[in-house]
């Protein structure tokens, strides 16, 4: 770590969540113990366009134990749909009741709840409940989603293309006719799904005396769900409470409201008994939430040389059946940042987003993950269509440091990052010319190695400005209390939701930076709405910088009013010159030191039970609270660089070695900044060469379990060789920048360069992911190098 002004910040400690999460004391939803709880199991629809003509429950409800079977016509009567219509154009309106009422949309939605007295008798009597459906035609995939005549998923809209929009600036049809050459280049991405280690599931505890409901769930953004959840039961806000304690990862799944979890609260208020679920992994891959099956094409006009005159996208992604969010929500940002780090003034794009009869889609780590791929693939298409050096193309495209702040195309600029700088110390780690010796001599050899450069321009932090600008309703904002105790002792809290990021860890150094105190005093309080302040919660990387950054300031200004009562009992008539450091009152004269003998806790208590002693006009006690709303957008930058080797015989890839130059400006915890790198480009190149969720041509999910979702272990990864880089954000009070979905981004994009440029004596380009073996033999079956 550079030299920075802090003392607590960017300190290595160890994590404070790891205790008590590796002895087994968390408190996640199961280990809260509810007696006389009811447990919930959901029917499960294995149509996946299909009428429902009838349900009977009479079966089930004969059980001895089975307290209710719930439909979508009494959850109807007891909740209100969900309508998503932000004003967009070009977007159409979409609306979902809690639970189907006339047609189930895909394979797993779920069409009625079993209430029972255990797990175990809930599943059994689902078994008894019987769904008379008559199938309909489904519709498997996007260009089956746009073809004419096919059926419409949800049938309130005109078509199945529920959203496009347009955008064009400068004259990219002026720039092709210039051109010396327009490449064109597809990159096809998957469906993935989140999989976090604990699944979806709640505890729900209907008080009728209070008339109030406690909802324990592991949640990302506890305050807006309370908000929707209060909305949608017809409840105030005040009636509600949201408990998240520990949370076993989210990635983005444990964001929306989802139909399950009100159902479950809505049963305990109509029960008036507590109800629990939790989903099993069947479920999770089934029907929580999937992500990133999107098919992007670009067509660049280039110079001889490689550098880029304009630029035109199209996006057209599968967002399966239901809309728990803006269909145009992710697609959007892929277009919006496309160009990252490089200089090109005439850009247009086209997305489209289209329903289909599969599990919904919504953010996964890095909902943007994409857009390095493509922007990266690019380049790389434009070098090979000019034989040219993909690092020398990239210099010549990428704006420098004296070009910042820079304005994309599409008005998002970029400011206080680094990608030349990255991009260069990567390439000097792996010795970019020396590898490049060696792949000659490999090839010679009929071994095939492969260098995929890929820089990432990462959108971690969206201010409310951002959302004004684009039309859309939403806050950036964050909110932050601390209070300090008469002995001392301070506790803190935001309105994030931890979701195993190391939380506790980095924001007990920001406060503690901000009072002058060691962070082993500083609690901080996560998760619980009647403890929290209202915050917008964990979404993309912006725990750090709006989160850290709303501590920081709420903690300056209780250092500021504790200094002010130290001027006080010191009898000066200001705290000029005083500071707190390691828990003690010094007095900076001429450059040296001096203890002015009052401590925190001295003045602590002073506060509390000595107010006579305080500055006149000056309130007791120590509570404090602040909100922060960060800049439009703020940005982080990384350069991934990717070493392999392609069997050609069997289509396997072995990563030989991965480097990443990062900038995510001032570290708060190195240990979690760690962490986070290293999850994140493993989910990356997990979700690049294995993980895939696969429906047949009838729109049947086949992956069913992990046998056949495949994930990374620690056997496929390779060491990851982080240099790290520090340009403070001069928008954020801390300098954060935030990084935790860079990662990902770089993954994608590194790791397909490479196998391309290991193809690349074959004359063959794979377009698509996962990288699998059996795709990249059949694109090498009959090729000579």
């Amino acid at each position: 770590m550079p030299k920075t002004r802090f003392t607590q910040i960017g300190r290595a400690i160890p994590r404070r969540e790891d205790r008590r999460l590796l002895t087994g004391n968390g408190r996640y939803v199961d280990d809260i113990e509810i007696p006389g709880a009811l447990h919930a199991c959901f029917v499960r629809s294995p149509h996946p366009h299909a009428r429902i003509v009838r349900i009977d429950a009479k079966a089930a409800l004969a059980m001895p134990g089975v307290a209710a079977v719930l439909t979508g016509a009494d959850l109807a009567q007891w909740t209100t749909p969900l309508r998503v219509a932000p004003p967009i154009e070009g977007l159409h309106p979409v609306e979902m009741t809690t639970l189907p009422v006339d047609k189930v949309r895909f394979h797993g939605d779920p069409v009625a709840c079993v209430i029972a007295r255990d797990r175990y008798l809930a599943e059994d009597a689902a078994e008894r409940v019987e769904v008379e459906y008559a199938p309909l035609p489904a519709v498997a995939n996007a260009d089956q989603a746009l073809a004419e005549g096919t059926a419409l998923v949800d049938e309130s809209l005109p078509s199945n293309l529920v959203s496009e929009q347009r955008f064009s600036t400068g004259d990219v049809f002026a720039r092709r006719r210039e051109a010396h050459r327009v490449v064109e280049s597809a990159f096809s991405q998957h469906r993935q799904t989140h999989l976090p280690i604990e699944t979806r599931g709640c505890a729900a505890l209907w008080d009728e005396g209070r008339e109030h409901l406690t909802l324990h769930i592991g949640s990302q953004v506890p305050h807006p769900l309370r908000t929707q959840l209060a909305a949608r039961m017809r409840l105030s806000e005040s009636q509600v409470t949201i408990s998240s304690l520990d949370v076993g990862g989210g990635f983005g799944q444990k964001i929306a409201l989802y139909r399950e979890e009100l159902t479950v609260a809505a049963a305990s208020r109509h029960l008036r008994r507590p109800v629990r679920w939790r989903e099993d992994r069947m479920e999770n891959l089934l029907a929580a939430s999937h992500a990133r099956e999107e098919l992007c094409r670009t067509r660049a006009a280039v110079t001889d040389d490689g550098r880029l005159l304009g630029l035109e996208l199209e996006i057209l992604e599968d967002f399966g059946a239901y809309c728990f969010y803006p269909a145009n929500y992710l697609a959007r940002v892929v277009a919006m940042i496309l160009t990252g780090p490089y200089k090109v003034s005439d850009y247009a794009f086209v997305v489209r987003v289209v329903l289909t009869n599969k599990c919904g889609s919504g953010p996964m780590r890095a909902p943007m993950s994409i857009t390095s791929w493509v922007m990266e693939g690019t380049m790389d298409a434009i070098a090979r269509e000019l034989k040219l050096d993909p690092l020398e193309v990239r210099r010549r495209n990428m704006v420098a440091a004296a070009e910042l702040p820079y304005t994309m195309p599409t008005g998002e600029v970029i400011a206080d990052i680094t990608p030349r700088e990255t991009l260069e110390a990567a390439v000097t780690r792996v010795e970019y010319a020396q590898f490049r010796e060696r792949q000659a001599a490999a090839r010679r050899e009929g071994r095939y190695l492969g260098l995929g450069l890929c820089s990432v321009v990462e959108s971690t932090t969206y201010g409310s400005r951002f959302y004004k600008a684009a039309g859309i309703p939403g806050s950036g904002h964050e909110a932050a209390w601390v209070r300090i105790e008469p002995s001392g002792a301070v506790n803190a809290s935001l309105g994030l939701g931890a979701s195993g990021q190391g939380y506790e860890t980095a924001f007990s150094q920001v406060v503690g930076e901000g009072l002058g105190v060691d962070p082993a005093s500083v609690r901080i309080h996560l998760g619980n709405t009647d403890v929290a302040p209202y915050g917008m919660g964990s979404r993309g990387a912006r725990g750090g910088t709006a989160g850290g950054a709303t501590l920081f300031l709420c903690a300056r200004d209780a250092n500021e009013k504790m200094l002010a009562i130290a001027a006080k009992l010191l009898g000066f008539d200001s705290s000029e010159g005083l500071r707190m450091v390691e828990g003690k009152v010094v007095r900076e004269v001429l450059g040296e030191r001096i203890d002015t003998g009052i401590s925190f806790a001295q003045l602590a208590r002073t506060a509390y039970l000595d107010p006579t002693a305080l500055p006149a006009g000056m309130a007791p006690g120590l509570d404090f609270s602040r909100t922060y709303d960060p800049p439009p957008m703020t940005y982080s930058n990384a350069a991934h660089v990717c070493e392999v080797e392609l069997d050609v015989e069997t289509g396997a890839v072995r990563i030989l070695r991965y480097v990443v130059a990062e900038d995510c400006g001032t570290v708060l915890s190195p240990v979690v900044v760690e962490g986070q790198q290293h999850g994140a480009v493993a989910m990356g190149l997990s979700g690049a060469l294995l993980e895939h969720m696969l429906y047949d041509e009838a729109a049947q999910n086949i992956t069913g379990s992990l046998a056949d979702y495949l994930v990374a272990t620690a056997t496929d990864l390779p060491r990851f060789e982080i240099l790290p880089m520090h340009t403070p954000s001069r928008g954020n009070p801390v300098g954060t920048k935030g990084m935790a979905e860079g990662g990902v981004m770089g993954a994608i994009g590194a790791i397909s360069n490479a196998v391309n440029d290991a193809l690349a004596p074959f004359g063959v380009v794979a377009e698509r992911q996962p990288l699998s073996p059996d795709y990249l033999r059949s694109l090498l079956r009959g090729k000579t190098p």
